[in-house]
């Protein structure tokens, strides 16, 4: 519970209030029985009409202190489970953003949605059912057992062979059910990280004619959801009507000896009445605390999906950097004999034995086959991983050094998949600078030779985008995605295959703006064309995670190899007989 501790402290009040709001309820409806057994055994049979007088409004007082008790108690629960939900769904939040990518690789997209949405769903719900049910079940329990023996101690009996079965029925269902909603959460995981695939891939599957395929798939994983739940649910299903044929069968029971009580002139029939309602409530509470257990059964499952994303270690992270207020000024880079791999326990690197130093205001070109390493490699300049060996400096500084903040506000990034969020232009372009001027996104959105598509939109830079930039093109995506790193003014700025989309002779113009404007900023620029690179300071080879060559486009073509075969694979054959 003390892991837990830091939710319900500000919340501690409507923890409190709610059960005990909830026993004024409890209260009420064990007295209710007694007092009409009073008023047909002495009121009525007795043509008492002052006593049946009283105790009616007795009655009429009690059930409006029951509903004061019962709205009281249901409203501080609904605070208290919603507040802890809620906090608890800010955490996960939050330790989803601390994550490193090698943490993120461990859970799919549709998994930490489903467990941000779905399971602290499942443990609000709980924690409602439990606030409510907690001190009310029990408290009707023993307030209908206790009166129950008071009104007749051998009818009462009856209970002995009703409560074992009933408590037999719960524990075997709790049993059998627990594993199949934790089937049925991860069943949920992989629905959900299908339907994300194929909202966010729609128009790639309109352009294939592939929606057949993608419904079988979706079907597929309904299906498998569907089947998993039915199988937890029967449990539940059957419960019910279980429970329901015991408690039919004890109120018979009680009926038939008490008729006869009464026949013997053992028992009124007022007291008979309020033992049929008396035992009524106790096993009502009983299907409540099972409905409670079962339901505790999805949640607990929830809450362990919930515990793995909280209790992620948090493989980067700055707590023993010793130099947290440094930044980054210079934005030199040296990489000194870094090996990574993805998975601990393979043998096989990612990166192997890498070396190399760019200087402040130089441009590295990075080229190299499909997997061979190059965009590992620019993202643990930010620490988006960490190496297993050898360090990364950034102006003479281990980046383990820095404060993660520090250290990625001096790196400009665009990624090598280019993501806009649903918002205007400015809006987008600000994730660099929210504090930028108009003047500043013009001039950032010319650098990236964005403005002229910007001022052609009706609405300019306010004009719209869709979720993931949808409404524009793959070449202006990459071009305000430029542009917003530009508006960071980063010491380092990384291009990770960023004018792929875009044409050559625009492409040559960015290029331009980057060693005119930004002759003192650190350029990476990964490509697969050479045109990209051509004119880097230095172009570094990359090939099956080692450095195959690293040099000027000349030195390279003369001495190494795999950049020679890229060259001329991609060299006009037109260009080549005419040298």
């Amino acid at each position: 519970m003390k892991k837990y501790s830091k939710y319900i402290r500000p919340y501690l009040s409507a923890f409190i209030l709610g059960p005990i709001l909830m026993i004024v309820e409890v209260i009420g409806e064990v007295l209710m029985p007694k007092l009409m057994a009073n008023i047909i055994d002495l009121g009525i049979v007795n043509e008492d009409y002052a006593y049946i007088w009283g105790h009616g409004i007795l009655m009429v007082i009690v059930a409006l202190l029951m509903m004061v008790g019962g709205v009281g108690g249901a409203y501080f629960a609904a605070k208290a489970s919603v507040g802890f939900s809620s906090d608890m769904r800010r955490d996960i939040f939050g330790k989803v953003q601390k994550m490193s990518f090698a943490n993120l690789d461990q859970f799919s997209t549709g998994s930490l949605v489903t467990r941000m949405t779905n399971d602290t769903t499942q443990v609000q719900n709980l924690l409602n059912m439990m606030l409510r049910m907690m001190l009310r079940a029990p408290g009707m329990l023993i307030g209908g057992i206790i009166m129950a023996i008071v009104l007749n101690p051998d009818l009462a009996k009856v209970l002995l062979v009703a409560l074992p079965i009933i408590i037999i029925v719960v524990v075997l269902s709790i049993k059998f059910v627990f594993p199949k909603f934790k089937i049925m959460q991860d069943k949920l995981d992989k629905l959900n990280s299908n339907v994300q695939e194929i909202m966010i891939s729609i128009r790639v599957i309109k352009s294939f004619v592939r929606e057949d395929y993608e419904n079988v798939r979706f079907e597929e994983s309904n299906s498998n959801l569907k089947e998993s739940t039915l199988k937890a649910m029967k449990f539940i299903i059957l419960l019910m009507p279980t429970m329901s044929l015991i408690m039919n069968f004890t109120t018979l029971a009680v009926v038939w000896f008490g008729g006869k009580e009464i026949l013997a002139g053992r028992m009124d029939v007022g007291n008979l009445t309020a033992f049929i309602t008396y035992i009524t409530q106790i096993l009502g509470s009983l299907l409540m605390v099972s409905f409670m257990f079962l339901q505790s059964s999805r949640a607990f499952a929830s809450l362990a999906r919930i515990r793995e994303v909280l209790d992620c270690k948090i493989d980067i992270n700055d707590d023993n950097a010793a130099q947290k207020e440094k930044l980054v000024n210079s934005g030199s880079v040296e990489f000194k004999d870094v090996s990574f791999k993805y998975y601990k326990n393979n043998s096989e690197w990612v990166l192997d034995h890498i070396s190399f130093k760019i200087e402040s205001g130089k441009t590295l070109g990075i080229i190299g086959s499909t997997g061979s390493g190059k965009t590992t490699l620019v993202s643990m300049i930010p620490r988006l991983y960490d190496a297993d060996e050898g360090t990364i400096l950034v102006d003479g500084v281990d980046t383990r050094e820095y404060s993660l903040h520090n250290l990625r506000e001096g790196v400009g990034m665009v990624l090598q998949k280019n993501v806009l969020f649903s918002g205007s232009i400015s809006e987008n372009l600000r994730w660099g600078n929210e504090e930028a001027t108009q003047e500043e996104l013009e001039q950032a959105s010319k650098d990236a030779e964005a403005y002229e598509f910007i001022s052609n939109k009706p609405e300019k830079f306010e004009s719209e985008l869709g979720q993931g930039g949808v409404n524009v093109s793959g070449g202006q995506k990459q071009r305000l995605c430029i542009a917003r790193a530009l508006l960071k003014k980063p010491k380092i700025l990384i291009l990770d295959d960023s004018t792929s989309a875009v044409d050559t002779a625009t492409e040559a113009r960015i290029r331009e703006c980057f060693y005119g404007t930004l002759k003192d900023t650190t350029k990476i620029i990964i490509a697969q064309r050479i045109s990209s690179v051509k004119e880097a300071d230095v172009i570094m080879v990359l090939d099956d995670g080692k450095i195959a060559g690293m040099g000027t486009h000349d030195e390279l073509l003369k001495s190494c190899v795999p950049y020679g075969e890229i060259y001329y694979s991609q060299v006009d054959k037109n260009e080549e007989v005419a040298e």
